[in-house]
């Protein structure tokens, strides 16, 4: 059954108190933010951002600690000497927050607020992937030890405006964002994107370009009719959630723990309005710590065809893009007479690479559990997790044994030095992420990675300010 749309009772989007760094406290704001905690690469990444700034966000997102208590106490003492000592502090007044990333040609602006939680049922915000039971749970625990949102939800809804590669079926673009500065992209008729537009103009409450290259810029929107112009928009719209699946539900378990109504019912997200602004959609990969390519290779030979495809990983990874259009060519094909398997994996890890594609139709028919959407059973996702881990490998789904990376190359890396096999992926395409979405169906956890992803440490949530 389909998820019913928001009806005149969509997305509401509260300005609060935002927590900021003093920048007269710390190096340089660009050394204090961080990626989203999943994707800090762990360890390397982790060392790198700790010893950029004594201040950086990562001690609060990802704290370093013997036990996972003592992690989340660590982390709520630290938030609570930084605001002692000054280096972070609030806002004085409740805002929502205009915030821009520039990387060359791609230019995305949203609206940071505290958007109010609703459960799925309700069709206001969609999930659209599985989450593990366990990044919940240590998501929790940090929440509730800080009392913070320590960084925002990508979100992503379609607006009114007259954007150049919006795609009315999905809500979202092509998987490249190419608005430009001063494009088509950037003319909105909605509320909400003509309150973005005129608040641009002015000077920004705080600018900083990180190590990427990225151009941050973070303004504040005070104006009651603003406000009031923006929430209006914005009631009439449902949000996909982009970036940010196991915080939701985190946020939604949290809310169910207080009977009282109170800070606790809203998250901090980023709302980004696709029509004008297209996300892009890239691949999660795996790293199979205990199972290296001489055992992962000949478990599957029989399954699927094997190749070995020429290097470096970018022609690789050309190569399964390739590999990953012709299979999906050949299943829209031969879908007129029995539905195919679109599916193809890049396998590393002994310093050479593998293609595995054209699966075994009736291992999939044995393997990939009924009752689903044709859409989902052909996943590339679904068929890793149900035909590869569970069946051909026998590798559990939990941290000691599969580890999730948005970097290919650190995947390979991790995956050559460790004696364990990287499953590099090829992106979902978005408009089956969409449609799925839609009918209330969600994929595989770590199925997708959208973005640009907001930069953590900009801007912060305490849900002990009024």
């Amino acid at each position: 059954m389909s998820i019913p749309g928001p009806g005149g009772q969509g997305l509401q989007l509260t300005p609060f108190r935002g927590l900021r760094y003093v920048a007269e406290r710390v190096g340089s704001l660009a050394a204090v933010t961080s990626p989203p905690y999943d994707v800090v690469v762990r360890p390397e990444g982790l060392r790198e951002l700790e010893t950029a700034d004594p201040y950086n966000i990562v001690r609060l997102i990802l704290p370093q600690a013997g036990t996972p208590e003592a992690r989340h106490r660590q982390a709520a003492e630290t938030l609570r000497r930084w605001q002692a000592d000054g280096v972070l502090a609030p806002d004085p007044e409740p805002a929502l927050y205009v915030y821009e990333q520039r990387d060359g040609p791609t230019l995305q602006r949203g609206l940071i607020g505290a958007l109010r939680l609703s459960p799925r049922e309700e069709g206001i915000v969609l999930p659209h992937e599985e989450v593990m039971p366990h990044v919940v749970e240590d998501r929790a625990d940090l929440m509730r030890a800080t009392a913070a949102h320590l960084e925002p939800l990508l979100l992503a809804y379609r607006g009114n405006g007259n954007g150049t590669s919006g795609n009315g079926a999905s809500g979202q673009g092509a998987s490249g964002n190419g608005a430009s500065g001063n494009g088509a992209a950037e003319q909105g008729t909605g509320g909400a994107a003509r309150v973005i537009e005129r608040t641009i103009l002015r000077e920004p409450l705080l600018s900083t370009t990180t190590e990427d290259g990225v151009d941050h810029h973070l303004w504040r929107v005070t104006n009651p009719a603003d406000l009031v112009e923006v929430s209006t928009d914005l009631r009439h719209h449902q949000a996909l959630i982009a970036d940010g699946h196991h915080r939701w539900a985190t946020y939604l378990r949290l809310r169910e723990e207080r009977r009282e109504p109170g800070p606790w019912d809203f998250g901090l997200v980023l709302l980004v309005d696709t029509a004008r602004y297209p996300l892009r959609v890239r691949a999660i990969h795996r790293l199979l710590r205990g199972l290296p390519p001489d055992e992962a290779l000949p478990a599957v030979r029989r399954a699927f065809r094997v190749r070995t495809v020429d290097g470096p990983l970018p022609r690789a990874l050309e190569t399964l893009a390739e590999a990953a259009e012709a299979a999906l060519a050949e299943a829209t094909e031969a879908a007129r007479a029995e539905p195919g398997a679109p599916n193809a994996f890049l396998l590393a890890g002994d310093g050479r690479f593998h293609l595995l594609d054209r699966p075994d139709p009736e291992l999939l028919a044995r393997t990939v559990p009924d009752g689903r959407p044709e859409a989902w059973r052909t996943l590339d996702a679904t068929v890793l997790h149900h035909t590869l881990l569970d069946h051909l490998w026998n590798v559990p789904d939990t941290p000691e044994h599969i580890g999730y990376l948005h970097d290919s190359a650190a995947a390979v890396e991790q995956a050559e030095r460790l004696g364990g096999t990287a499953v590099l992926m090829h992106p979902v395409r978005e408009d089956v992420v969409h449609e799925l979405a839609r009918q209330g169906i969600v994929m595989p956890h770590k199925s997708t990675s959208f973005g640009p992803k907001p930069a953590t440490g900009l801007v912060l949530r305490s849900l002990t300010l009024g």
